[in-house]
């Protein structure tokens, strides 16, 4: 066939006359033996992040599914997350072709704040899992280019992402290497699973294969462009890369066989993926026809990946490998069982395909660009996390790439846009509101002082309210606010809508710094007995908003919340959030903080922010 056939790329069949190419696969393992997917009484989940569309489908197609198959909460996260329960959250394995980009770093700062909740929650035993894809093509032509081998390549960038996510303080219980000896067993297990199931056969594949994105692409997926001679050729739509047709004989999955019950499986659960515009592009893909999945390649043209079992001249297909990750890292074959199937996955987009049809149960988040350009080495503008931690520091950059990445759709950087946020929201208004309600001038005892009931009697019902007491009626509108934060920001994270809980966190402290404002504690006579008692009630209502606060932010801007909480003598003891109450007192209620002396004074919470020059973010060279 011609390269420039325009007719669609599938896999060659072997000859019907043999009776197992097109027989359903069997199932794999007797329960509870094997995990995936159709049989999990419980769901995993994935957040997905910016990367090309790749292959993940050999893992739902694993075992037949049955009849019936499990339907997931309504809500995301919280059959896998109760009391008691171990979960497994983990990001992407990153591709050793190249160093860290702030696309990486945002994968693993979602995994990592959503850990951090949990932990807070005493949810039970959790693990977060990262690592590096150390096999492939990419790989391969990355190492020539350098004038290295594959292994020192994969080592020395391996060691650049575990340096980015250690920088970055991402709580990582795991660090997978793909290369490593523990992951190549399970991987050739794996295989064996499929292959003892049926699951496998030898065919011919043919098609569009591109390099970058380690996968056959058909025609729909396609557009014509010239190359840098001016030669017509055929490029990914999505990313421009270029593709090649290639030929050559491969094993094949019988994904084929696992469209319809995928289909209906998907269409039973909505909530399996989310945000709903992706599961509604998934739908899509199911709609056409789901072609069986090469799954091997030969081994003369790749010879950097795991053999195939059995047959020197194949190669693992790099999809398949990378996928088993999620396996490895907690013991398959063997002991897996104590950790699956409650997983949760942190992905890109660009991998969405991979994950939704090949390993379903996902949640996708989209890119980063960089002036509303794609992050791109031609261009010059990928950006270099080490360099952002430097400039932003870690907890500022932290903040940004949570609270501005959005999942519906592609986030844009630029310095002044860092700046501005972390300023605003970090300097002024958190570190200001600190600041100012701790100042000796207006709290010259250093404690957290006495909240007057009668200055802030309690109503029954804050709607409608005139205000009673010294408190107006926004007061109580806004103490209901920050009482309600706590649910709130729980919802958006059990949903993995991290940059919605900051929006609510920000908008309180907003409010906060209104409430200080309106009634001007500097202003209050301390000589009056009244006034003395409501100066000492609106500082103990504004501490006890940043307790909230700095409660809150504790898996986003660690190092800042600890911080914060030390000013305010709380306790390590006290810092989780199963037992975070706000102002017990307007309750009628004990306050353990109410008289306690404030923690040392170590001054300005969070420093502001100079706008930066664009040559300091530039990526790092290999």
């Amino acid at each position: 066939m011609s390269p420039v056939s325009s007719r669609r790329s599938r896999p060659r069949r072997p000859d019907p006359a043999d009776s197992t190419a097109h027989a359903p696969p069997a199932r794999l393992f007797p329960p509870p033996h094997w995990p995936l997917l159709p049989r999990l009484r419980r769901p995993f989940r994935a957040v997905f992040l910016p990367r090309r569309l790749c292959g993940g489908a050999a893992a739902a197609a694993m075992l037949r599914p049955p009849r019936r198959l499990p339907r997931p909460p309504r809500r995301a996260a919280t059959a896998a997350t109760g009391p008691g329960r171990r979960l497994l959250l983990s990001t992407p394995i990153f591709y050793a072709n190249g160093p860290p980009h702030i696309g990486h770093l945002y994968s693993a700062l979602l995994a990592d704040a959503l850990h951090r909740h949990r932990g807070l929650r005493g949810a039970g035993p959790g693990r977060l899992s990262t690592g590096t894809d150390e096999h492939g093509l990419k790989i391969q032509q990355a190492a020539a280019a350098a004038g290295t081998s594959p292994p020192e390549l994969c080592q020395r960038v391996s060691g650049l992402f575990r340096q980015a996510l250690t920088q970055a303080a991402v709580s990582f219980t795991d660090f997978t290497r793909t290369s490593e000896p523990r992951h190549q067993r399970a991987v050739r297990h794996f295989w064996g699973a499929l292959r003892d199931g049926g699951s496998l056969y030898k065919g011919s594949y043919e098609g569009w294969y591109c390099t970058p994105e380690e996968c056959f692409l058909p025609e729909s997926q396609l557009t014509e462009r010239r190359d840098a001679q001016g030669r017509p050729c055929k490029v990914s739509l999505e990313s421009g890369h270029q593709v090649h047709w290639t030929k050559e004989e491969n094993y094949m999955f019988k994904l084929s066989a696992f469209r319809d019950p995928l289909q209906k499986w998907l269409q039973d659960n909505p909530h399996a993926i989310s945000p709903d515009p992706f599961y509604q592009c998934v739908l899509r893909w199911l709609e056409e026809d789901l072609p069986d999945l090469s799954v091997s390649r030969e081994r003369s043209r790749l010879p950097w990946g795991i053999p195939v079992p059995s047959d020197s001249t194949q190669t693992i297909y790099v999809w398949v490998d990378a996928l088993v990750n999620y396996l490895s890292v907690v013991g398959y074959p063997e002991t897996h069982g104590e950790w699956w199937p409650a997983a949760h996955h942190v992905v890109g987009k660009d991998i969405l395909k991979f994950h939704a049809v090949y390993w379903p149960r996902i949640f996708v988040h989209s890119h980063w660009t960089v002036h509303g350009q794609k992050m791109s080495k031609s261009l010059g503008n990928v950006i270099d996390p080490f360099a952002c931690i430097g400039q932003y520091t870690l907890d500022g950059f932290r903040y940004f790439l949570l609270r501005q990445g959005v999942p519906e759709r592609d986030c844009d950087y630029y310095d002044e846009k860092v700046v501005k946020l972390v300023n605003s929201e970090l300097a002024d208004a958190l570190g200001g509101l600190l600041n100012r309600s701790t100042a000796l001038s207006i709290n010259p005892s250093n404690t957290y002082p006495c909240f007057s009931e009668s200055c802030f009697p309690k109503v029954l019902d804050y709607r409608g309210t005139k205000g009673m007491g010294r408190a107006s009626a926004e007061d109580y509108e806004f103490v209901a606010s920050v009482a309600s934060l706590p649910l709130q920001v729980a919802s958006y994270f059990e949903g993995f809508q991290i940059y919605k809980a900051l929006e609510c966190i920000a908008l309180c402290v907003r409010q906060t710094n209104g409430f200080f404002q309106r009634h001007r504690p500097w202003k209050l006579d301390r000589k009056d007995p009244a006034e003395q008692l409501w100066l000492d009630t609106i500082i103990h209502v504004t501490l006890e908003c940043l307790r909230v606060y700095g409660t809150l932010l504790q898996p986003v801007i660690p190092h800042t919340a600890d911080k914060l909480l030390s000013r305010l003598a709380v306790e390590p003891e006290e810092r989780g959030l199963s037992s975070l109450t706000f102002l017990p007192r307007y309750h009628g209620k004990p306050c353990p903080f109410e008289g306690r002396q404030l923690g040392p004074d170590t001054g300005i919470l969070f420093h502001r922010l100079e706008k930066s020059g664009r040559h300091q973010i530039e990526t790092k060279k290999l």
